[in-house]
C-alpha cells in the first residue's frame, strides 16, 4: 500500500512539473514569500514600516534621486539584531533631502530640497553633532526606484514591507478555515440526520450575509488592528470549506473501503480522518487555493475603507486607497504597483491550483 502511495504521489508530481504556468506560478510564491519574510533586509528604507517620511520630496517620480543629510540625534537604539532584521529598527536619527551644502567655521549650512526648480530654506547645524566631526559619513546620494509616496516615503520599500500582510493572511485565513470547516464539513456529511441540518442552517445564516459585510462585522467586534483582521477573514471562508467537504464525505462514506473500515470495527474519528479525507484531498487544494486568493482581496479591500491594517503599517490594500485619486492626477502609478501586485500573487494562488488539481485527477 505505501509503494502504490509513493507512485501515485510521485506520478502527481510528475504532472504537476509538466505545468509550466503551475512551476511559475509556484515558484513566483515562493519569491514573494522569501521578500516578506526578509523584507527589511531587501527594503532600502530599513525603518520600522519604512515610515520614513520627507514630505519636501514626496509624489516624485521612479527613478528620482536627491542628496540625504542625516543628523544623529546620539540617542542609542536597544533595539536587539533580531528585533531589527524581522521588524525595522527604531530609526532616532533625522534625515533631510539637501540641494547643496558648505561649512562655514563649526557649522555645516545645507539647503533643504524644494521640488519645481525653487530654493528650499537654508539652515545649519553644528559639526559636533557628528562623530569626529566627519559630516561627509553622513551625506549620501539617495535612489528611490519605485519613486515616493504622497508623504515622502520610499515606495518600494513599502511595497516589500506591504507583501507580508497579504501574503500571511492568506495562510492565516485558509489555516482558519480549514480548521473550522473541516470539522463542521465531516460531521455534517458523516453523520448526517439532524446533525447535518443543525450545520447546514448556520452554513445557510453565513452563507446569506455578504462576506464583506460579515468581515467589516467581526473585525469592528474584534477591533481594529493586524491580527483581527487575519481571523475575522478566515472566519468568512470556512463556509466554502464546509460546504465541499460535507459533499465529498456523503458521496464516499458509501465507498466500499469505508464499509471494510467499519466491518474492521474502526472508531468514527479514524474512519474521517485516516480513510475518507486522505481522499478528498484533491478539492481541498483546490479550494484552500481559491481561498488564498479571495483572502487577499478581502484583505485588500478592508484596508482600502480603512478597517484593515492600521497605518503607519504598510498594506498594498491601503496603498491604492491613500493614491487611487491620483490617477486622475498625472500620476497613475503609484496607484497602479501595488494593484499590480495584488493581481500577480492572486493568480499566481489561482494557477497553482488549478495545476494541482490536475495533477491530482487520479481520473486523468
Amino acid at each position: 500500500m505505501g509503494n502504490q502511495n509513493n507512485s501515485l504521489s510521485s506520478l502527481a508530481l510528475q504532472k504537476f512539473k509538466k505545468n509550466f504556468w503551475g512551476v511559475f506560478s509556484l515558484g513566483l510564491i515562493a519569491c514573494i514569500g522569501l521578500i516578506s519574510i526578509f523584507a527589511y533586509a531587501f527594503a532600502p528604507d530599513a525603518s520600522k514600516n519604512a515610515n520614513q517620511m520627507h514630505l519636501s520630496i514626496h509624489s516624485e517620480s521612479p527613478g528620482f534621486e536627491v542628496q540625504m543629510l542625516t543628523i544623529p540625534s546620539g540617542i542609542e537604539s536597544e533595539q536587539n539584531f533580531f528585533s531589527k532584521f524581522f521588524f525595522g529598527r527604531n530609526n532616532t536619527d533625522t534625515e533631510v533631502p539637501i540641494q547643496s551644502y558648505e561649512v562655514k567655521g563649526d557649522q555645516l549650512h545645507f539647503v533643504e530640497y524644494a521640488s519645481d526648480g525653487l530654493k528650499g530654506l537654508e539652515k545649519q547645524v553644528a559639526l559636533s553633532q557628528f562623530p569626529g566631526s566627519n559630516y561627509k559619513n553622513y551625506i549620501d546620494n539617495r535612489s528611490f526606484i519605485f519613486g515616493t509616496d504622497k508623504y515622502g516615503r520610499d515606495y518600494l520599500s513599502r511595497i516589500l514591507i506591504g507583501s507580508r500582510i497579504s501574503f500571511f493572511i492568506g495562510f492565516v485565513a485558509v489555516f482558519i478555515s480549514l480548521v473550522v470547516g473541516l470539522l463542521m464539513g465531516s460531521l455534517a456529511g458523516y453523520y448526517g440526520g439532524k446533525v447535518d441540518a443543525f450545520i447546514m442552517w448556520i452554513i445557510n445564516i453565513t452563507w446569506s450575509i455578504p462576506t464583506l459585510l460579515l468581515v467589516i462585522a467581526i473585525t469592528l467586534a474584534l477591533g481594529k488592528g493586524f491580527w483581527q483582521v487575519f481571523i475575522a477573514v478566515g472566519l468568512t471562508m470556512w463556509v466554502e470549506v464546509a460546504r465541499v467537504v460535507r459533499g465529498q464525505i456523503i458521496s464516499a462514506k458509501e465507498m466500499q473501503y469505508v464499509t471494510a473500515a467499519r466491518a474492521l470495527g474502526f472508531g468514527d474519528y479514524r474512519i474521517i480522518t485516516k480513510h475518507i479525507l486522505p481522499n478528498i484531498f484533491g478539492p481541498l487544494i483546490v479550494i484552500s487555493a481559491a481561498n488564498f486568493a479571495a483572502a487577499i482581496l478581502i484583505e485588500s479591500g478592508l484596508s482600502f475603507l480603512g478597517i484593515g491594517a492600521q497605518p503607519p503599517m504598510a498594506s498594498w490594500g491601503a496603498m491604492i486607497k491613500d493614491h487611487y485619486n491620483y490617477i486622475i492626477l498625472g500620476k497613475p502609478y503609484l496607484a497602479m504597483i501595488p494593484g499590480i501586485c495584488i493581481m500577480l500573487l492572486v493568480m499566481a494562488f489561482m494557477l497553482v491550483g488549478n495545476a494541482l488539481r490536475d495533477a491530482l485527477d487520479v481520473k486523468a
